[in-house]
């Protein structure tokens, strides 16, 4: 049997660049390097940078920015945001330690308002307590930020059950918007207000809509 193998400029790009004729393999592989580089490490790399700056500000030890780093990577998908996130994880990191510092230490550092980081801190200690919320709150959150009636929210979670393997696994941000986005028909003023309400960026609800079938 002759193995159709696709060129190795494919193997670094998303599989937007990788067509049907190159097999399942490579457009899994492409799939992979997508979720995994241009997903997960590129948001940890951004809340890291955006940690470093803020423990810089505060004035915290760098021992408090590990521990944070460290808590994010094991929750990176239960971020709501960038700035509320890194400055979430830092006040947690610092209590963790044994040495606690006010809030504010690190809201005036952050680009983030209080709530918001007072949010991202309690939703990442739920997490890391094993007390994640279903999915089907995330998409409630995300519709109400967005002002989106009731029976767009139902048609949302009735693709949402109906794709369970697609969205196993995934940032629940994100498949809430994408959910929202495809019960909306799809609408580009409609991508942009979830995506701001999400606090996730449009190729991602884009790329997550498209795994979808409805």
């Amino acid at each position: 049997m002759r193995i159709r193998a696709a060129p190795l400029r494919l193997v670094g790009r998303t599989e937007i660049g990788v067509k049907a004729e190159h097999g399942a393999r490579w457009l899994a592989l492409a799939g992979f390097h997508r979720d995994t580089l241009h997903g997960r490490e590129v948001r940890l790399a951004s809340i890291g940078a955006e940690m470093s700056r803020v423990r810089e500000c505060a004035g915290a030890p760098h021992r408090v920015a590990e521990a944070a780093l460290a808590l994010v990577r094991r929750h990176v998908h239960d971020l709501e945001g960038l700035s509320a996130g890194a400055a979430a994880a830092l006040w947690l990191a610092a209590r963790d330690l044994g040495g606690p510092r006010p809030l504010g230490d690190f809201l005036r550092c952050s680009k983030a308002d209080k709530s918001a980081v007072r949010r991202a801190a309690w939703r990442l200690n739920e997490a890391a307590r094993g007390r994640r919320p279903p999915l089907e709150e995330y998409v409630k959150i995300v519709a109400a930020r967005a002002r989106l009636p009731a029976p767009v929210v139902r048609r949302a979670l009735e693709i949402l059950a109906g794709n369970r393997k697609a969205v196993m696994g995934r940032n629940p941000w994100v498949l809430a918007a994408a959910s929202l986005w495809l019960a909306a028909y799809k609408e580009y003023g409609m991508l942009i207000r979830l995506a701001n309400a999400a606090g996730v960026t449009i190729v991602g609800v884009k790329g997550a809509a498209r795994r979808m079938r409805v």
